[in-house]
Order: structure tokens, then sequence, then C-alpha cells
């Protein structure tokens, strides 16, 4: 009598199984760099295996304010401020050329502040809707094109504009001076490039209606994000110590608005944890230490180039910077190397993510253009970079 309920007991449950693996699956699609970087650093493990060493290779000062300044930008978007800012521009008017050169420049000088990534994800769909509205899908592949290359070449020109710019600027101990005298001459070249692309994208005498105008949900609360941002920006530059602001940032959003902390992108910090492992083994394996300096002496420009077109420009930035001290071209290469491919820069993923889910989208087309217009953009860059 017992048979038939014993066996349903020991029979396996497949469906349950099947949704494991399903959810394992979407967690490695969704966290795909994280998932590679955590394989290296676990190869690198059986080639150093874990010592007193492995608490040195992390770099707490960057990883927390990596933390803030999400949850800070978090904070803006929250409230609505992008969404706002890219109304008021728009709502000046003007022809289509007028329109083009705001929509990708944008994306360009938002990067600066809030990162390449935010900046995509904040003004790609805005952008896609505007041009439904405007009836000009034609003009979406190079227009997006264009504001995923205005984000990456914009977010050199400050240390919080990419998570590379950061890591740099802390590792190697950099000044402003020191660091804005390499970035600023290659943004003014990217500026006058990217200007002069965008104008030809619309027709001239393209009507644009008026924009319906954004509201800024809670202005109490976008002003205590705005005086978050400050304290980021003192921290970075080393005035205020980055336990405090660690401390305040997150007090004051679990505060406020305490499901932010949710939704921050905590697979980034797991990610430089892992290639921080990498690069700190690495470098205690001889033969891979010497072959990477060799290449570094020969040109350090290059080989940070090259290097992130493979592994992208964050991972580049950390592994080489071990092996180093020339941090000017290799400031240099991981920022012009986030042209190129479309792994070379992670935020370049997020347009082609959200290209993809728009009805319209014409894939093939939108990476013979994508790939056309990085490559004349690194090419343009690396020759501005040798002789500035």
């Amino acid at each position: 009598m017992h048979f038939l309920p014993e066996c349903a007991i020991l029979w396996p449950d497949f469906e349950a199984e099947e949704t494991v693996m399903a959810k394992i699956w979407t967690f490695i699609k969704k966290e795909a760099v994280l998932c590679i970087a955590a394989v290296c650093a676990a190869l690198t493990m059986l080639l150093v295996p874990p010592d007193g060493s492995y608490p040195g290779y992390i770099d707490l000062r960057v990883l927390c304010l990596l933390l803030c300044l999400m949850a800070v930008v978090a904070g803006f978007r929250s409230c609505g401020a992008f969404q706002w800012l890219a109304c008021k521009l728009l709502s000046r008017g003007g022809g289509g050329r007028a329109l083009a050169v705001t929509l990708v420049l944008l994306p360009f000088f938002c990067s600066m502040l809030v990162t390449n990534d935010v900046a995509l994800l904040t003004f790609v769909p805005f952008t896609l809707l505007l041009l439904e509205t405007l009836d000009c899908r034609e003009a979406a592949i190079s227009l997006l094109v264009l504001q995923t290359i205005a984000a990456n070449l914009g977010s050199m020109a400050t240390p919080v504009g990419n998570p590379q710019n950061l890591f740099l600027y802390a590792a190697y101990g950099l000044s402003a001076g020191e660091f804005f005298s390499v970035v600023l001459p290659l943004t003014a070249i990217s500026l006058a490039c990217l200007t002069a692309s965008s104008l030809p994208v619309l027709p001239k005498d393209l009507a644009v209606p008026e924009m319906e105008q954004a509201v800024i949900r809670n202005a109490k609360r976008l002003a205590l994000y705005g005086i978050l941002f400050l304290l980021c920006l003192l921290t970075v530059f080393r005035v205020l110590p980055y336990g405090i602001l660690t401390v305040l940032v997150l007090a004051a959003v679990a505060a406020v608005e305490p499901k932010l902390l949710k939704t921050l992108d905590y697979g980034l910090l797991a990610t430089f944890v892992c290639f921080f492992i990498v690069s700190g083994n690495l470098g205690r394996v001889e033969a891979v230490r010497v072959s990477l300096q060799a290449l570094l002496e020969r040109s350090t420009l290059l080989t940070a180039t090259l290097t992130s077109q493979v592994i992208s420009n964050v991972p580049a930035a950390v592994l080489l910077s071990g092996f180093t001290d020339n941090w000017r071209p290799l400031l240099e290469g991981v920022n012009i190397g986030g042209l190129g491919t479309p792994v070379a820069s992670l935020a370049s993923l997020i347009t082609l993510k959200l290209y993809l889910r728009w009805p319209d989208a014409k894939p093939g087309r939108y990476l013979a253009v994508f790939t056309l217009a990085n490559l004349a953009g690194l090419a343009i860059l690396l020759a501005a970079a040798c002789f500035l």
C-alpha cells in the first residue's frame, strides 16, 4: 500500500532541477563577465594557492568608491534627473542637426559624472522612443552607435567617468593635474569628431515637436543626492576618507530610499574582486610577469588598447597596472581601447542589448556600422595619443 507513495518520494523532481538550471543559465547570461572573471580567478588559484597575500590584492578604496557612486547615481535616476535634463535641452528647438548633436552629446557630457553605463541606460531608450515619435527610425543605428562612442569617450574625461579611471587614479596615486593633462586633449578631439559626425544623421529641415517637460519627482531627495555626489568627488580627490563616505552614503540611502540598495550592480564589485585576484596571482608567476612586462615595455599604449579588445578595458586596466609604472599610456590605452570590438567596453553591450529589443532592430547592419565607426575613432585617437 505504501509502494506508490515511496516511489513518488524517491522519483527525481526533474521539473525542480530544470528550474534550478534555468536560473543558473539566466544568471550566467546576465553576469557573463563576472562568471568569466570568477573562472579566471579560480584558475590562477591553481597556480598560486590562497595564502596570506590574498587580502593585499583587494583595493578596498576603489570598491567603496564604486559602491557609493552607484548608489548616488541610482538616486539621481530615481528622481528623474536625467530625463528632466534631456527634455530641458531638447525643448530649446532647432532642426534635425541640432537635435542629433544634442542626442549624441548628452551621453558624452553626462558620462563624465554618472559613468558611461548609466548614460547609455538612460538615453538610448529615450532616443529610440523619440525617433519613433518623429518617424525617423532609419537614423537609429547611426545615432545609437554615436551615442555609445560618445559615452565611452566622454567618460574618460574624469576620474569618476568609468571604473578603469577610478581604479587607475587610485592605484597610481595620481593628482588632478596629472590625470587631466592626459585625458583632456583626447576628450577635446573626441568632442570635435563626434559633433561633426552627428550633423548629417538627421534631416536638416526636420520638424521637432515641443517636448513634454519631465518633472523632478522629489526635489529634496535630489538635493541630498547632489550633496552625496560632492562628497564622492571629495573622496576621489582624497579630501574625505573613503570609510566615512561609505558610511554616510549607505546610511543616507537606506534612510530615504532603501529599495535602491537592492538595485545596485554588486556583480561589478564582485568582478573587480575576481580581477584583483587574477592580477595579484599572475604577478607572482614569473613567466607571466616577464612576458607582460616585455610587452608593456615595447608599447604600453598598444598593449593596453589590444588587451581591451579581448577582455574589456576595465579588466585590462586592473591586470596591466600590476606590471608597469608607466601610467600615462596605460590610462590612454584603456580609454581609447574602449573603442573597437563590442566587448572592448561593456557599456557598448548595453546599447546592443537595448537595440536588439527594439522591434525594428537590424543586428547585422548595426554591428557593421558599429565596427566601422569604432575602428575609425580608434585610429584617430591612437594617432593623436602618439603625437600628443
